[in-house]
């Protein structure tokens, strides 16, 4: 292994975990308020992608001027979700039953997208597409670069948002305790209605990065759901942060392995470190103080 390619391992490892962070901060909003386990979410990252690929083949322009739109409509959708279909479940069985309902939600995007687009791969051409950038020997390509920056300025918002403002305070009161959010006077259910739409709005976000570098079709959110899963998993259940660091991590060990292993067996870091997790220390790595402070 040359020094030139080890480098570019760790520079393409990093951008992956910031790409990682930003795709599976909803589902840790989803689950630290309300304890759903949103399997829809990979499905509404693919559905966000798709719009950027649709939007760019009608318009010719870049598919990033798209999060102008999709962004409030996620957000509302997410909102709509919540108080139309979440919040009617029993909350004794609100992780089990919110499993089988975003389930079932998931097959009816890949159902429409496959409907509508057919099952044809998708992929968006852009002028920067091809382009890298040369840095100690190692190349880099552009659009991963513009992703990574995409999804740095998207956790950014959201950290400020969680720690500079009232409605960040009252989510992350949510988050850590329901009932005392309550006795202390924060209505936790529209704060769980406007937290749901802010997670699916960072999907709108990182289904339009995603789109950028990724060949796409409607099946293709079963292939995020199971790292997604582990990172938030590894993370500590309710914690951005962890997640987000969970997230770099496990974007490192998977672009150095695949030097060794390959792609493929490269992605069964998630799973063995989600196994690892679930045996050693349930709560995640970072699932108890961490959680507190975010």
């Amino acid at each position: 292994m040359t020094a030139s390619l080890l480098l570019q391992s760790l520079v393409l490892g990093v951008l992956l975990g910031g790409l990682y962070a930003l795709l599976a901060a909803g589902l840790t909003l989803y689950f630290g308020v309300m304890r759903v386990v949103m399997l829809a979410h990979s499905a509404f990252l693919i559905l966000a992608a798709y719009l950027a690929w649709w939007f760019h083949l009608r318009t010719g322009l870049d598919p990033l001027i798209s999060l102008v739109v999709t962004v409030p409509l996620f957000f509302t959708l997410g909102v709509g979700l919540q108080r139309l279909l979440i919040s009617r479940l029993r909350p004794a069985t609100m992780t089990m039953m919110s499993v089988l309902l975003t389930f079932s939600l998931a097959l009816i995007i890949e159902g429409t997208l496959g409907l509508v687009f057919s099952g044809t791969h998708r992929r968006i051409q852009l002028p920067y597409s091809g382009a890298d950038l040369v840095v100690a020997g190692a190349s880099i390509p552009v659009v991963k670069l513009i992703a990574f920056a995409l999804a740095a300025l998207a956790l950014a918002g959201l950290y400020a948002l969680l720690k500079l403002t009232r409605f960040g305070w009252a989510l992350r009161a949510t988050i850590q305790h329901r009932h005392a959010a309550q006795l202390v006077g924060i209505n936790t259910d529209r704060t769980a209605g406007l937290g749901f739409g802010l997670g699916l709005a960072t999907a709108a976000v990182g289904g339009t990065a995603l789109a950028l570098d990724s060949t796409i079709y409607p099946s293709l959110h079963w292939h995020w759901i199971g790292p997604l899963m582990a990172i938030i998993v590894v993370g500590g259940l309710g914690s951005v942060g962890g997640a987000a660091i969970a997230a770099m991590l496990l974007g490192l060990g998977q672009s150095l392995l695949q030097l060794p292993l390959g792609t493929t067996w490269a992605q069964t870091l998630f799973y063995v470190a989600l196994f690892a997790t679930l045996m050693l220390k349930p709560r995640g790595l970072f699932g108890g103080r961490l959680a507190q402070r975010f």
